[in-house]
């Protein structure tokens, strides 16, 4: 019984903001069964699906449709993306990730290089909505907190058992 209720309180709910051009798609199917609320905007970029509350915005794109549409439309949509949303990433998707889908990536990756945009690949529906619930999760507020405070007292821990900073620590009481 208590491992259930441990559960129920680690459960994370949020609302995702999609593109209405997501509205059928298996993401926002999967998103709503997992009680998340999902509402649909017109005014977000076509693709996108955004966690307000985290400050992480996702544009989906598939790699075979940009292979067979160009480039150079889908970098407008990108470049508009990343100038509203300063924490975002673009999931490229493709179920074998060959050769010319890691070309893609890679010309993707040039063209916005130095800018705010991440890029991650990914081979299904399911692996997509687990990476942005992932993502989300860890960069809302309390969740995003608690793992600063971890790594806090990780470094600390780490720094305070280094042999180098013992030997620091000798040679501070020698020189005293």
């Amino acid at each position: 019984m208590t491992g259930s209720r441990g559960q129920e309180q680690s459960r994370w709910i949020t609302t995702v903001i999609m593109s209405t051009a997501l509205q059928n798609h298996e993401i926002s199917t999967i998103l709503q069964r997992q009680q998340h609320r999902v509402r649909y905007s017109e005014s977000v970029e076509t693709g996108s699906v955004i966690f307000s509350l985290s400050g992480v915005a996702f544009i989906l794109a598939d790699t075979q449709d940009l292979i067979m549409t160009g480039e150079e439309q889908f970098f407008t949509r990108i470049q508009k993306f990343i100038n509203i949303h300063r924490n975002s990433f673009l999931v490229l998707s493709a179920a074998l990730h060959g050769p010319e889908e890691w070309n893609v990536m890679f010309r993707i990756q040039r063209r916005f290089l130095g800018s705010n945009l991440r890029i991650i690949p990914v081979h299904n529906t399911a692996e997509t909505v687990k990476l942005m619930l992932t993502l989300a999760k860890i960069t809302s507020k309390p969740q995003a907190d608690d793992t600063h405070y971890k790594m806090a007292m990780t470094k600390a821990q780490i720094i305070e058992h280094s042999p180098v900073w013992k030997m620091l620590q000798e040679y501070q009481l020698h020189c005293n």
